[in-house]
């Protein structure tokens, strides 16, 4: 290969054909599942990348140079694990579909969604680093909270102009039905008040009472 060559080949790819340090998804998937493990195992306190690098088979050296910190790391599992997660909850949100029923149905699945203690646990997380890692705490409300809002509020444009919802503001609504939904459930198991998961009862009950709450505010009936 002449120095023309060389310079044209791809960044990620090393003579031979391999890999580049840090850009082999293979590797990168080994530690992931590994990181997975452990935090599942031992907790985000509880694991160290020593444990990492020895679940997942790998140096401290070559985990080191896929992710710089533990937070990292944390951050790129949930990123995935969410990632997947909302894309499942936007396909609910079905704009052929009665507007009460998928709210109540996205409601739902959204409650038990968060509910679960790795997605309480990423969010603790999360909230402990942002003041000094402020790019985490902004992708992760990009990528999660803020992209489904932006998904709902789609769902309900689509509805008002079909002139079955009132809304002033899409996403403003959207915003405030996603808080409604959460009441009594997700805050006090995000600050560890309450450690037992929701049962269904209890989340359609919040579910119900915020979709009535949004139809109140946002129905045909609340056209002033």
């Amino acid at each position: 290969m002449d120095t023309t060559e060389a310079q044209a080949a791809p960044a990620t790819e090393r003579r031979g054909g391999r890999p580049a340090a840090g850009t082999d998804p293979a590797k990168r998937r080994q530690i992931l599942e590994g990181a997975g493990r452990m935090f599942s195992t031992l907790g985000f306190d509880g694991t160290s990348m020593s444990d990492v690098a020895r679940e997942a088979q790998v140096s401290k050296a070559t985990l080191y140079v896929y992710f710089q910190d533990k937070e990292h790391l944390f951050t790129a599992i949930c990123a995935e694990r969410r990632d997947r997660n909302i894309s499942e909850l936007i396909t609910l949100l079905d704009p052929a579909q009665p507007v009460d029923a998928t709210l109540r149905h996205f409601g739902r699945q959204m409650m038990v969604l968060l509910s679960t203690p790795f997605v309480i646990a990423a969010h603790r997380i999360v909230i402990g680093v942002a003041e000094r890692m402020p790019e985490i705490g902004k992708e992760f409300f990009e990528a999660g909270p803020k992209r489904t809002a932006v998904a709902l509020a789609s769902f309900i444009d689509t509805h008002v102009e079909a002139g079955r919802l009132h809304v002033p503001d899409s996403y403003l609504a959207a915003a405030q039905f996603l808080e409604l939904v959460q009441s009594l459930i997700f805050r006090p198991r995000l600050y560890g008040a309450i450690t037992e998961t929701p049962t269904e009862a209890e989340i359609n009950t919040v579910v119900d009472s915020a979709v009535a709450m949004f139809l109140a505010a946002y129905g045909p009936a609340a056209r002033g």
